[in-house]
C-alpha cells in the first residue's frame, strides 16, 4: 500500500533545494512553496543558511522529523541520505528526483537497489528515481511547468516518462482539463504504473475519487495485476486511456535506452487493453482529447447531430464519424420543419445542422433543445462553433457551459478558432470545461471511445475440456512439434471436431485408408513442418492409383516419417491459434483462413481466459464479419459452433500452458459443422 505519508505529508523537506530555479531542487522547492501546502517545508543545503526564504539545514541528521522527502542529489549520495531519513527521521514518501541510477549503469542500479531495500524495511514508499516527481490537491512536489489547475474530481495521471508527462499535461490543460494526480514513476524502482493502479483500485471512493485516470507506458512488467485491477476501477466507474509507447522494433529500442524498459509484444498489448476495457491511444493529442471526452456523459447510442455555422468543418466532421463506425442519420419530419422556422432562411437541419455564419446563441438554443427533446434519432450533439474574430462570442459559449449540464445527452463544443476568441475559450476553460479544437481528432477519439469493449465479462469458456487427457499428453511430451497422433488426441480432449485421418507407413495401407473415409482424400507428409513448399500435400486424390503414386513419391520427400490420409471436405475456411507471449499468457487468434489470413491479417486476438461473451465480440470485430454471416446467397457459419472452438482452445491452452503455439489452419466451416482439418502444436517446457 502507498504510504499516507507520500499522499497527505504534514511535513516536507527538500534535500538539494537551492536559490537557483533552474535547477531542480531549486524549481521543484519553488513550486512547493507557491502551491499553498499548508505544513512545515524543511530545506537541506550545506552551502547556504538560507534558501529562497526558509533557513536551511546542513545536514540531513539534522533535520526534525518530516513526512515526505523530495531528493535532488547526485546519485551516489542518495542512499546514505535515504537511510538516515527512513531510520531517523521516520520519513515514509520519498521522490527522488535525481537521474544516475539504473537507467544509466549498473553502479546506479547497485544504488538503485539499496535504496528500495532500506525504503521496503521501512514500510515507505519511493516515486522514481530518475523523474519529474508527484503531485496531487495536496501538494506541487515536481520540478517542471505547467502546473496543472487541481481539483479532486480531475485526472489520474500515470506516466513512465517524465518529459512525456509535461508534454501530455500542456495538451491536456489547453483543452481545459484538470488534474486530481500526476505520478511521474520514472524507473519504477519500487513503484510502478501497476502498483499506482493498485492503489486507485483499492482506495476508490465512489464520492471522493476521480473517475479518469490516463496511462503512459513504456514496460507492462504485470499485465495480470494491469488487467485485474484496470478492469476493477472502470466496473467501478472509472474510465481508463492509455499510451503504450515501443510496440515497434525501433521504438521498443527508444523505449529501452530510456527507461531499461523491454516493449511488449503489440498484439498482446492490445488484447490487454482491449480486455481491461481501456481506451487505447497513440499520440499525446489523441490522448488528451479522449481524456477530455471523458469529462462529459457517456455516449449510450452512435447517432450523432452535428451543429455548425460553418460548412467545411462540418463536413469533415460527418466523414470522420462516419467512417469510425458512427452515425450522422438524416433528421426529417414535422419537428425539423418547426426548428427551421426558427432558423435564418438558407439554414439546414437534414443533418449536419447548418444555421450560417449569422446564426445567433438563441437559434443555438432551439437547435439543442430540439435535439435534446425533439429528435429521438439523435443520441449527442456536437457543436462546431468559431469566429471570424468580428465580434464577441460569450453569449454562444455561455449557452454551451449551460447546456452541456443540463442536458441529459452528450454536448461536445469544437472551438476551432483559437486564437480569435482566445479570451472566450479561456473564460469557458476556467469555468471546468474541456473542449475540443479539431474536428476530425474529436471524431476519431469518439469512435474509439464508442467501439471500445467494457471489461470482460465473468463468464466462463467451453468446460468441455478433458483436462487429464490434455495433461496425459503433454506431461509425456517433449519440447517441439508433437506428432499428428498427439495433436489429434489434444483435439479431441478439448472437444474440437476433426476430420477423420490416420497416417500409414505403406503404399497398401494408404490405398485401404482411402477407400475406408471414401474419395476424394487429402495426402500430407509428416515430419516437415511447412509441408506445402516441398510438395508435400496433395489435395482431391481420387483414386487407389493416385494414392500408390503420390504414397511412392511424397514418402521419399527429406525428413519425412509417415504420410496423413484425410478424408478432403468443402466450405469455408477458417483459422483459430495461440501463441504464448512473454508476461501476457497465451493469446487466442481467431479469424477467416487463406487470403484473409495471409494478406488481410484479418485476426482478432484475446488474452486467455476466453469467455463466450469475448468469443463473440472477437468474431463480430472481424472485418470479413458479414462474409462469416453470409452475403449474396452464400451461406454463412454458425457463429456459436465458432465460439465453442475459440474457447475450447483457450480452455486448452489453460490446461496446458506448456503450449507455446498452436495453429488449427484450416478450420473448414459448412453450416453448423466446424471441422479441424490440420493442426500443428510445438511444445515448450
Amino acid at each position: 500500500m502507498i504510504s499516507d505519508k507520500l499522499l497527505n505529508p504534514r511535513t516536507i523537506a527538500v534535500i538539494g533545494g537551492s536559490d537557483d530555479v533552474t535547477k531542480a531542487g531549486g524549481k521543484v522547492l519553488k513550486n512547493l512553496l507557491g502551491c499553498g501546502f499548508t505544513g512545515d517545508i524543511f530545506v537541506v543545503n550545506p552551502r547556504a543558511e538560507v534558501v529562497q526564504g526558509v533557513s536551511s539545514f546542513q545536514d540531513v541528521s539534522m533535520l526534525p522529523q518530516t513526512d515526505l522527502a523530495v531528493i535532488a542529489v547526485a546519485a551516489r549520495f542518495c542512499p546514505d541520505i535515504v537511510r538516515t531519513l527512513a531510520y531517523e527521521k521516520k520519513t515514509g514518501g520519498f521522490i527522488i528526483l535525481s537521474a544516475g541510477f539504473s537507467e544509466e549503469s549498473k553502479e546506479g542500479e547497485t544504488l538503485e537497489h539499496e535504496i528500495v531495500d532500506i525504503i521496503n524495511h521501512t514500510g515507505g514508499t519511493l516515486i522514481g528515481p530518475n523523474c519529474i516527481g508527484f503531485l496531487n490537491v495536496n501538494y506541487y512536489g515536481v520540478f517542471t511547468e505547467p502546473l496543472p489547475p487541481l481539483s479532486p474530481s480531475g485526472v489520474d495521471f500515470v506516466s513512465g516518462s517524465g518529459a512525456t508527462a509535461v508534454f501530455i499535461m500542456e495538451t491536456a490543460i489547453t483543452g481545459g482539463l484538470r488534474f486530481s494526480s500526476v505520478w511521474s514513476v520514472g524507473n519504477s524502482a519500487q513503484t510502478g504504473v501497476e502498483d499506482v493502479l493498485e492503489h486507485l483500485d483499492l482506495t476508490f471512493d465512489p464520492e471522493k475519487s476521480s473517475r479518469i485516470k490516463l496511462l503512459y507506458v513504456e514496460s507492462i512488467s504485470d499485465p495480470a495485476r494491469l488487467l485485474i485491477h484496470a478492469s476493477s476501477l472502470i466496473r467501478k466507474g472509472c474510465r481508463i486511456a492509455a499510451i503504450k509507447a515501443g510496440t515497434s522494433e525501433a521504438g521498443s529500442r527508444a523505449a529501452s535506452s530510456h527507461t531499461g524498459a523491454m516493449a511488449s509484444p503489440d498484439s498482446a498489448v492490445e488484447a490487454l487493453f482491449r480486455k481491461a476495457g481501456i481506451v487505447r491511444c497513440f499520440s499525446r493529442n489523441e490522448l488528451a482529447t479522449v481524456a477530455s471526452l471523458f469529462t462529459y456523459k457517456p455516449l449510450t447510442g452512435n447517432r450523432i447531430a452535428v451543429v455548425t455555422h460553418a460548412g467545411g468543418p462540418a463536413v469533415m466532421l460527418t466523414d470522420a464519424l462516419s467512417e469510425g463506425g458512427l452515425s450522422v442519420p438524416a433528421i426529417t419530419g414535422e419537428a425539423a420543419a418547426r426548428l427551421l422556422a426558427k432558423l435564418y432562411p438558407g439554414s439546414s437541419v437534414a443533418n449536419p445542422i447548418d444555421f450560417l455564419a449569422t446564426g445567433t446563441a438563441e437559434q443555438l438554443g432551439h437547435i439543442i433543445e430540439a435535439c435534446e427533446n425533439e429528435f429521438e434519432e439523435i443520441d449527442a450533439m456536437a457543436v462546431i462553433f468559431g469566429s471570424p474574430g468580428l465580434f464577441p462570442v460569450d453569449d454562444v459559449y455561455d449557452l454551451l457551459h449551460n447546456k452541456i449540464r443540463t442536458c441529459h445527452k452528450p454536448v461536445y463544443p469544437i472551438m476551432p478558432s483559437v486564437m480569435n476568441v482566445k479570451r472566450e475559450i479561456a473564460d469557458f476553460a476556467a469555468r471546468d470545461n474541456a473542449m475540443f479544437f479539431d474536428e476530425v481528432l474529436f471524431a476519431k477519439a469518439l469512435c474509439k471511445i464508442y467501439s471500445t469493449p467494457k471489461p470482460a465479462g465473468q463468464d466462463q469458456g467451453s468446460a468441455g475440456t478433458d483436462s487429464a487427457r490434455v495433461r496425459s499428453v503433454i506431461d509425456s511430451a517433449g519440447n517441439g512439434y508433437l506428432l499428428p497422433d498427439k495433436v489429434s488426441e489434444l483435439l479431441d480432449a478439448a472437444g474440437i471436431r476433426r476430420v477423420p485421418e490416420a497416417v500409414v507407413a505403406s503404399a497398401g495401407e494408404a490405398e485401404a485408408e482411402a477407400i475406408r473415409m471414401g474419395f476424394p482424400v487429402v495426402m500430407k507428409v509428416v515430419g516437415p513442418v511447412h509441408k506445402s513448399d516441398i510438395g508435400g500435400v496433395v489435395l482431391n486424390v481420387s483414386s487407389t492409383d493416385e494414392v500408390r503414386r503420390e504414397f511412392l513419391r511424397m514418402i521419399t520427400l527429406e525428413d519425412v516419417s509417415g504420410i496423413l490420409i484425410q478424408k478432403m471436405i468443402s466450405g469455408m475456411e477458417l483459422f483459430c491459434g495461440t501463441k504464448r507471449e512473454e508476461k501476457f499468457g497465451h493469446l487466442i487468434m481467431a479469424g477467416m483462413g487463406g487470403i484473409f489470413i495471409e494478406v488481410f491479417r484479418d485476426v482478432a486476438k484475446c488474452l486467455c481466459p476466453v469467455s463466450e461473451s469475448e468469443a463473440r465480440s472477437m468474431i463480430r470485430s472481424l472485418r470479413s464479419y458479414s462474409l462469416l454471416k453470409g452475403v449474396r446467397g452464400n451461406k454463412g457459419i454458425s457463429e456459436e459452433a465458432f465460439i465453442r472452438v475459440i474457447t475450447a482452445l483457450s480452455d486448452l491452452v489453460t490446461a496446458a500452458p506448456e503450449i507455446f503455439e498452436m495453429d488449427i489452419n484450416p478450420l473448414m466451416a459448412d453450416g453448423d459443422n466446424i471441422i479441424a482439418v490440420d493442426a500443428r502444436v510445438r511444445v515448450e517446457k
